[in-house]
Parts: structure tokens; C-alpha cells; sequence
């Protein structure tokens, strides 16, 4: 996908949204075609480090014990230790936890214990510590840098549905910013679909509460009327040809039907006979007397 598409189409959204009181996020929607999302090949969810914040306030919970408790509590905004956990075996309590945060990290020896209480409501919803995240760590993990780069992680999904969407950024992120994260959720996506580019219906961005635009719909505009008025240039001429064929006979019947018509005969002259003499009447020959 070409940056400079993606800057017209994000100065457009700016232009012609409707304005706020709040700083809306800027989200990113790719629409899917050509996929069987029964088939598990077909399907998108996997986490994505953006180049860049998007802005958003993320929520981090760490489930850790006594070795890790210190250095969740300088970054994460609520931490469960392991003796509390017994806490969270009703229903409700763990229900409200996970729709508390956004992201959940937790000490690798604690998994076993951890996915017995939490596992049926943080699986559900893709909260649980995931290795592929980097979210279960080791005693001596950097919990820091972590929750770091959490800020800046996308979950790109399917969901029952062929589309794939994520944040991008605010409406007052700078443009550079927010192109190289759309760049890098397309990239990401496309490397998973079986045919890539080919399964991609469509790419759009829009404001919180504005429209959808589509990334390069107005290049691909331009591209059609100029074919339309390569069209129109060219349309006289062909029409003059396709009237001449159809008012005029072709060369090769005009040629048969002259070569058909009968020589004239020419008419077989008939001598004329002298003519004979008049006999003269009584009253001339008095007059010649």
C-alpha cells in the first residue's frame, strides 16, 4: 500500500468529519473476501507492536507473586498476587476484573493456578497471558518494558467475521504516525491471509464517530474517468466506422453486381428503301399544261 495514498485519504477524513469535544481515535478497518472462516487457516488473530502510541490509556493487570510484586506495582494499575486469587473464584469478581483492563500479565510458575480461576473469562474475550505477547515472564522479567510496549500492541482478529480491526491513533496524532501504523496492521494481516492481497476486499479508516473513507478511492476515480474520456475520444471515430459499414455496400458486391449487368445490344439497323414516287393528281398536271 502506497504512504501517499494513505495521506490523502487521512487528509480527506480530517477535512469532512464531524468535530467533537473529545479527541477521537482514528481505527482502522480491512475488509476481507475469499475466505472460508470455518477453516482455521482462514482466520486472523495475533498481536501486532505498532511503530507508534496510539493514544490510548492502557490497562495492565499483573497476576504475579511475592518476586515480581515491586516491579508491577511501579507500571501496572492493579496487581492480584497469588495468595489472592482465591478472591476472584466468583463469578462476578472475575467478570469485573477482566472487562477492568485491557491486558493481563502474569508469572510463568503461577499459569497452572492462574488459568484454572481466570482461564474462563480472560480466554473468551483474548485477555489471557499469552507467550507469543510476551506477557508471562520469568521472576527476573523487565515488567517495564513490557507494559511498554503493551501501549503500542494491536489485536488484529477476525472475529466470526471476514474484517480485521484496530486503533491506529488519535485525531491529533501526527499523520506520519499514524501511517506507519496502518502500514504496519495491513502488512501484518496480509502475510496471514492464504492469498494475501488477494483476499483484501478493501482497506478504510474513519474517526470514532465520523464516516469510513477507503484508501485510494478517489485515486482509483481518476484512474476511471480518465479511462472514460480515452473512451469518448476515440468513440466518433469508431462509430464513423461501424456507419460506413452499414451504409455502404462493401467493394467486392458493388464490383459483382456491376460485372452482372448485360451489355447493351445495340439495335440492327434497317436500310430504308428509296422512296417511290408520288403519282401526280389530275389538277397538277392541268397546272403544268
Amino acid at each position: 500500500m502506497d504512504k501517499k495514498l494513505i495521506a490523502n485519504t487521512l487528509k480527506k477524513l480530517k477535512e469532512n468529519s464531524p468535530k467533537k469535544n473529545f479527541k477521537q481515535s482514528v481505527d482502522l478497518i480491512i475488509n476481507l473476501k475469499g475466505l472460508d472462516l470455518k477453516k482455521a487457516e482462514h482466520n486472523v488473530n495475533m498481536f501486532v507492536t505498532l511503530q507508534h502510541d496510539t493514544g490510548k490509556k492502557v490497562s495492565v493487570c499483573a497476576l504475579v507473586g511475592p518476586e515480581l510484586e515491586s516491579k508491577a506495582k511501579e507500571v501496572c494499575e492493579e496487581i492480584v498476587l497469588s495468595d489472592q486469587f482465591e478472591r476472584f473464584k466468583g463469578k462476578a469478581e472475575v467478570k469485573k476484573l477482566a472487562n477492568k483492563h485491557d491486558f493481563f500479565i502474569a508469572q510463568a510458575s503461577l499459569m497452572p493456578k492462574l488459568a484454572t480461576v481466570f482461564g474462563r473469562f480472560l480466554g473468551p474475550r483474548g485477555k489471557m497471558p499469552n507467550p507469543k505477547l510476551g506477557s508471562i515472564l520469568p521472576p527476573n522479567a523487565n515488567v517495564k518494558q513490557l507494559c511498554e510496549k503493551l501501549k503500542k500492541t494491536a489485536n488484529l482478529a477476525t472475529r466470526n467475521e471476514p474484517t480485521v480491526k484496530c486503533r491506529v491513533g488519535r485525531e491529533d496524532t501526527a499523520d506520519d504516525g499514524i501511517i506507519d501504523n496502518i502500514l504496519t496492521a495491513y502488512n501484518s494481516v496480509i502475510q496471514k491471509l492464504p492469498n494475501e492481497k488477494q483476499n483484501v476486499k478493501s482497506v478504510m479508516i474513519k474517526l470514532t464517530m465520523g464516516p469510513a473513507f477507503i484508501i485510494g478511492k478517489e485515486e482509483e476515480n481518476k484512474e476511471d474517468k480518465k479511462k472514460g474520456k480515452a473512451k469518448g475520444k476515440t468513440k466518433p471515430k469508431e462509430q464513423e466506422v461501424l456507419e460506413n459499414q452499414r451504409f455502404s455496400a462493401p467493394t467486392s458486391l458493388v464490383k459483382e453486381k456491376t460485372e452482372e449487368k448485360p451489355e447493351k445490344q445495340e439495335k440492327p439497323k434497317v436500310k430504308k428503301e428509296p422512296s417511290k414516287p408520288k403519282k401526280e393528281t389530275k389538277e397538277h398536271k392541268s397546272n403544268k399544261e
